[in-house]
């Protein structure tokens, strides 16, 4: 860990820089360019909306602002962790030739995801200002549930770019994984339908408790119980402890396999 920090202060222009270049790959070529991290999710959010509110007539008290919550957080795991497992092997040239600290690569594409990610909250605070949903001082502690994912995405982000050098097949059966994660995470339904004899499955499912953690103080304005920090925390240090250590091991021989 100490080597990891060291690196981090030495080379912190050299991660910004690959950051930025994320980023700007990411929106290249796209008219609208980072305005589409907001324009995704406000698009996703009307159209079930819709459907939901319309169709299947679903109470849930501000469901437009739920389901946009829901969508934002889900598609910054999504993407930053495919993104991330993709990264050694997209910049195997620079891995072949130069010394770069490899793991800057998965985290590199997590921050940028993170940071294209705080600016499409953008749409949650003018829905908020749209609505009846309250303004509290309480709303920008959102912050930690974000912090919290932000390192859960990271751990998850190496170890799939640690895995996928060695195996391709990965990315495929990771694209399983993430339809799998969206539909037992209540993004666009209420978890109170979930019968309960299989909430037991939710709790177990870190994404559901950052999103859960979100809504309570962003929608309800709420604050979260102690218990749930200390679950999310472990989470943290589990999932970032693994994701290291699982990189450190196997960095060695990505070469072999680049």
């Amino acid at each position: 860990m100490k080597v990891y920090i060291q690196n981090l202060t030495r080379y912190k222009d050299l991660f910004f820089e690959l950051v930025k270049h994320d980023i700007k790959l990411k929106y290249r070529n796209s008219i609208l360019g980072i305005l589409w991290s907001m324009l995704n999710p406000l698009l996703m959010m009307i159209v079930m909306s819709i459907v939901f509110m319309e169709l299947f007539k679903t109470n849930t008290p501000n469901y437009p602002l739920y389901v946009l919550t829901g969508r934002i957080l889900y598609q910054f795991f999504a993407e930053s962790t495919s993104f991330a497992m993709d990264s050694i092997y997209a910049n195997s040239q620079l891995v072949r030739k130069v010394y770069v600290p490899k793991y800057f690569f998965p985290l590199a594409r997590v921050s940028s995801s993170f940071v294209t990610t705080l600016i499409s909250l953008v749409t949650v605070v003018t829905l908020i200002a749209v609505t009846d949903v309250p303004f509290r001082w309480l709303n920008l502690m959102f912050i930690v549930p974000m912090i919290y994912l932000l390192v859960i995405s990271a751990g998850v982000g190496l170890i799939l770019s640690s895995i996928t050098v060695f195996f391709k097949d990965v990315k495929h059966f990771y694209s399983i994984v993430l339809l799998v994660v969206m539909y037992m995470t209540p993004i666009f339904y209420p978890a109170s339908i979930i019968p309960r004899k299989y909430q037991f499955i939710l709790n177990l499912n870190p994404l559901y408790l950052v999103l859960d953690m979100f809504r309570d103080i962003v929608i309800t304005g709420s604050i979260p119980a102690l218990s749930e920090h200390l679950i999310l925390i472990g989470y943290m240090i589990v999932v970032g402890l693994v994701g290291l250590g699982l990189f450190y091991k196997t960095q060695d021989k990505f070469i072999y396999h680049l």
